[in-house]
């Protein structure tokens, strides 16, 4: 019986050392696809580094004419393009300093806006740069002849943003406008800018009008146009010289005043400041505003209103449109100026009602005037029919005005009195006593 020796054990293979196993031929393979991949980034970034350089279309300030506000009118068949220029060396020097006015006004004529806009180079010894236009001004002969072509080069311009306001001279030329310098606001268009916002804001009268929605009212169907006016306080030519920015009460100011009624781009006529309130009621455009009712016992009361919300509602009954127009207030009793007790929960809800009833009517005058006189739908009624009603608004779409002055409009309005201030009832029941 022979000896059987246990088998040696599987001994490893030496491997060679010029021999490349999978895995480094794998790991060789991704790192040759990294690197050449790394070259290509470097060489793509290297080409746009070169093409696109960052000041290619750079240009200094000290080269551009700053461009605050345009005024545009009509002289015949020409258009007059007036431009408000900042002086920055003089808005930039300290008080007492320079003694210069802080904008100058360019004007020139031509055929189309933009020729005008580069006539201007003639005067000028920049070229106009439109990019921080705060107002556009139109005269009211420009305003009833149509403005729509003086709109195309504003709106079609990549340099001139839209957020600017636009207004109408009132029985002025825009020119007269851009005269005047302010007080407060050493830029006149500044002025004119912060003022109208915080008249839109706190008294309602106003409208904030930009160029996207006056383009959006021109072309709509539904609704016509409407802009807030400015007039001229004094004597223009004064209102151009530095002795008007030097006394307490400035000779000549600027005050906005009223709302122009548009029949697409020309002007119909204009609405005082009552039925503009009214309007701005009926498009939901009140912020805060005062209401004056009379007490019962004589003297006059002040509601402060604080929050103010209008929906409209638009029906066809018996193939003939109706509008309800609802609007909700809050508001605060502000000022009283007669003798009347606050401390009754009966005074408040008497109060509540002589407040629906003012609103009622200012909203009742606005429509009633549009209706009756100008014949045009500067409330967007137009609009409300469509939505509610697209089959009917198709047939009358194209005769939409004539349809609207006959429009019946019913108005509902609901006021809460949440305060009456800190002082309770008027001292003038005391003084009475």
């Amino acid at each position: 019986m022979g000896i059987v020796f246990p088998s040696a054990p599987n001994q490893p293979k030496k491997r060679d050392p010029r021999a490349k196993s999978s895995d480094d031929q794998t790991f060789t393979q991704e790192g040759g696809f990294s690197m050449r991949r790394r070259v290509m980034l470097l060489c793509i970034l290297i080409v746009v580094l070169v093409i696109s350089t960052g000041c290619w279309n750079r240009r200094e300030l000290n080269e551009l004419a700053i461009i605050m506000a345009f005024g545009l009118d009509k002289a015949g068949e020409q258009f007059v393009v007036t431009a408000q220029v900042v002086n920055p060396g003089q808005v930039a020097a300290k008080e007492g300093g320079g003694g210069r006015s802080p904008v100058v006004t360019f004007q020139k004529r031509g055929d189309t806006i933009h020729e005008a806009i580069r006539k201007i180079t003639t005067v000028s010894p920049r070229k106009l740069y439109g990019a921080h236009v705060r107002m556009v001004v139109i005269g009211e002969d420009l305003a009833k002849e149509g403005f729509g072509e003086a709109l195309d080069l504003l709106s079609r311009d990549a340099e001139i943003r839209t957020d600017f306001f636009i207004v109408v001279a009132k029985e002025e030329k825009a020119e007269d406008v851009l005269h005047v310098l302010t007080t407060l606001e050493q830029i006149p268009a500044n002025k004119m800018y912060s003022s109208l916002e915080a008249s839109a804001n706190a008294w309602a009268p106003s409208a904030t009008v930009t160029l996207d929605q006056l383009l959006s009212d021109l072309v709509s169907k539904g609704k016509h146009p409407v802009l807030t006016g400015i007039q001229v306080k004094g004597d223009s030519e004064t209102g151009g010289r530095k002795e008007n920015v030097e006394t307490i009460d400035s000779p000549v100011r600027l005050q906005y005043s009223g709302l122009a009624v548009f029949k697409k781009d020309q002007l119909a006529g204009w609405l005082n400041e009552k039925e503009s309130k009214g309007y701005n009621y009926i498009r939901d455009q009140v912020q805060s505003t005062v209401d004056d009712v009379i007490c019962p016992q004589r003297g006059k009361l002040a509601l402060e209103v604080i929050r103010s919300k209008t929906e409209i509602k638009g029906k066809v009954v018996n193939g003939r449109p109706q509008i309800v127009i609802d609007v909700r207030t809050e508001e605060n009793i502000s000022d009283v100026e007669c003798s009347i007790d606050l401390t009754r929960n009966e005074t408040i809800q008497e109060l509540e009602k002589l407040g629906e009833q003012s609103i009622k009517d200012i909203i009742a005058t606005s429509v009633h005037k549009v209706q009756k006189k100008y014949k045009v739908d500067i409330f967007g009624f137009g609009e409300v029919i469509r939505r509610s009603n697209p089959q009917y608004w198709k047939k009358v779409e194209n005769n939409w005005d004539q349809e609207f002055a006959d429009l019946s409009v019913q108005v509902k309005v609901d006021v809460k009195i949440r305060r009456i201030g800190s002082a309770g009832n008027s001292i003038l029941n005391e003084l009475k006593e």
